[in-house]
């Protein structure tokens, strides 16, 4: 049998250029038969055509690159939710950037495993002047880890306070995400106490209460940017009440983060700098492939209980002679250099470009407001803090609402969310597609309609 050809070295990219143009034919081939934002006819029918597709998962003899690349590739692309159709528009789940895409083959040719300097020489060397540079936009002298995305930005958070304080105590808004209960109960901390939210944001009266009658130490979670409505805390009142009551703050920014590149939008987080870490994903507003998550904190001194050490990889004589220690960067081991794609991101737009693309977004929100208020059978939740609109059939009850959505989702003609909000169920569309154009949103509203029983 023929060995295989490496990604790597210097005859890597002549063994991987004919396999590029066979996956970039299958993925367009793909798209082409879905025809639309989703596949239609369900799992079941997804679960059929994947099974032809595949037949025997691992046979005796194999069937050689090209063809293994066309079939599977194509079968993924045929069957995928593609966020780049204006009709998909469910979840915080982007559209990448091809410059991004493209820096990730790079990563994964290289192949560089962030957990030992030798690995990744200049991987972590690129990795610690970007998360540096990203840390920045909240305090001088910052510093931010990469993660996996908000999940596991978030448990580190809680992880950290934790081993600065014991057991602490996480106060919540009832907006927060779920990992953030979840993280506690992984780190074997308190159940979180939960504060109302009736508006979508947490209610400081409601804070000010509990943080009176809590013992310490306390951490608050805030939230920029639900993933329900978008909707953003009032951070600077929250860090005021956590500096009343000497209470952490976290800021799990993972969706509306990224407006503090915008001039135009950063305002919208003053008080953010007030906290104690801050949790952001760049493969939501940043346009990343997943994954490219962040935590970040003011000094990094606040990273020194992630150390570790482990003798193949970080020797204490290794790291008193100059090589840097990775394993205090991360819970994870392997790692690879997600970094790549965000310094590449970063150095392709520069700042005017990125917060480009979030100003066009979050103006994509709001005229898909307009399109609802406007429109005679659909009544508009209220008006997108960020790129979330809720929307629902004027009248419907809350199982029509869901029905609808389903529907849409079975026949693969759109792909919306859905939200509990005002004690109704409402469709939710996430607009991340800064090509969507006016006539894309009207489409859609128009697809939703065709739906709503008559």
């Amino acid at each position: 049998m023929h060995t295989p050809p490496l990604a790597g070295g210097p005859h890597g990219p002549a063994a991987l250029h004919p396999l590029l143009g066979v996956v970039l034919d299958a993925l367009r081939e793909g798209a082409v038969a879905r025809g639309g934002p989703l596949p239609g006819g369900g799992p079941e029918a997804v679960a059929v055509r994947v099974g032809a597709a595949v037949g025997d998962a691992f046979p005796l003899r194999g069937t050689g690159a090209e063809e293994a690349l066309t079939t599977l590739v194509r079968a993924l692309a045929e069957g995928a939710a593609d966020p780049a159709d204006p009709r998909c528009a469910a979840h915080l789940h982007t559209p990448p950037l091809a410059l991004a895409v493209a820096a990730d083959l790079a990563a994964s040719a290289l192949n560089p495993s962030l957990d030992s300097w030798d690995q990744a020489p200049a991987a972590a060397e690129l990795e610690a002047l970007v998360t540096r540079a990203l840390a920045a936009e909240f305090w001088p002298g910052g510093d931010a880890l990469v993660t996996s995305g908000g999940t596991e930005s978030n448990q580190l958070a809680l992880l950290l306070a934790r081993e600065r304080h014991g057991a602490v105590q996480v106060v919540q808004g009832a907006n927060a995400h779920h990992s953030v209960a979840r993280a506690a109960w992984l780190l074997g901390l308190p159940e979180p106490v939960t504060v109302p939210a009736p508006s979508g944001t947490l209610d400081l009266a409601a804070l000010d209460e509990a943080l009176t009658d809590l013992h310490h130490p306390l951490l608050v979670i805030a939230t920029a940017g639900t993933t329900d409505t978008g909707a953003i805390d009032p951070l600077p009142e929250i860090a005021a009440l956590c500096a009343r009551h000497g209470a952490e703050l976290h800021v799990d920014a993972a969706y509306g983060g990224p407006l503090i590149f915008s001039e135009a939008h950063r305002e919208r987080l003053r008080g953010i700098e007030r906290a104690q870490s801050i949790t952001l994903d760049l493969h939501k507003l940043g346009w990343q492939p997943v994954a490219a998550g962040l935590l970040a904190v003011p000094d990094p001194a606040r990273l020194a209980p992630l150390a570790h050490t482990a003798d193949y990889l970080n020797a204490d004589d290794d790291t008193e002679a100059g090589l840097p220690d990775l394993l205090g960067r991360s819970l994870r081991t392997t790692r690879r250099p997600d970094v790549l794609k965000i310094a590449v991101t970063l150095r392709a737009l520069g700042r005017t470009g990125l917060a480009e693309l979030v100003d066009r977004t979050l103006a994509l929100a709001r005229t898909l407001a307009d399109l609802v208020e406007e429109h005679p059978r659909l009544d508009l939740y209220e008006r997108p803090a960020l790129s979330t609109v809720l929307f629902r059939p004027t009248g419907a009850p809350d199982d029509e609402v869901a029905g609808i959505r389903r529907a849409l989702l079975t026949e693969g003609r759109a792909v919306l969310g859905r939200a509990r909000a005002d004690g109704r169920l409402w469709l939710k569309a996430t607009l991340l597609n800064p090509h969507t154009t006016t006539g894309d949103l009207a489409q859609l509203l128009k697809t939703v309609e065709g739906s709503i029983p008559r």
